[in-house]
């Protein structure tokens, strides 16, 4: 047995289990890449690496989470807050079958790029941005990000008075305000 083999054996027993015991399973989205035709059908596949896998995990019936990381990894601190925002999870997922297998979204923020002194800064308020995307209906959606400036200053308002230091909104992560003044306008 090689390692490709092993890691299958292990992941697909690793499934079984879990679902002996009414679990339900993530895996990222390497198995499907490697091994998708033997993963249960039951398997929800997170998707992280690259853009079209979502659409591929889709049209093969299985569930997918997308957080892909050009758009939504809180640690590329250049990634503004209008691109979490517009992010479309359902890109090239026309068929509405298909985009209910879509079945919700996850920023990241990794562990080994920041420390107790940053984190909060990192996340907020890119993370906001992708949660109002998130929970608002496709219809209600704004289709521009400027057009939720004011709610994310709101709410990045609220956090700071609540002692979370949230990142001003005029920058991207992990910015100092440009200037002293209000938790608006910065």
């Amino acid at each position: 047995m090689n390692e490709s083999q092993a890691y299958q054996y292990f992941v697909l027993r690793a499934q079984n289990i879990a679902l002996s015991h009414g679990y339900e399973i993530v895996n990222w989205e390497e198995t499907f890449n490697t091994f998708g035709n033997k993963l249960s059908r039951k398997t929800v596949v997170h998707n992280w690496l690259g853009g079209g896998v979502a659409q591929q995990v889709v049209a093969s019936g299985l569930r997918c989470i997308v957080s892909n990381q050009d758009k939504w990894y809180l640690h590329y601190l250049d990634t503004t807050w209008q691109v979490f925002y517009m992010n479309e999870p359902l890109t090239n997922i026309t068929n509405s079958k298909q985009q209910k297998l879509v079945i919700g979204g996850e920023v990241c923020m990794w562990g080994e790029y920041i420390d107790g002194s940053d984190i909060e800064q990192t996340i907020w308020p890119r993370a906001a941005a992708a949660a109002e995307r998130l929970w608002t209906p496709y219809d209600k959606l704004a289709k521009d990000a400027s057009e939720v400036t004011g709610r994310l200053a709101h709410f990045r308002c609220l956090l700071n008075q609540r002692g979370v230091a949230a990142a001003p909104l005029s920058g991207p992560g992990r910015v100092a305000p440009f200037e002293p003044g209000s938790c608006y306008v910065q």
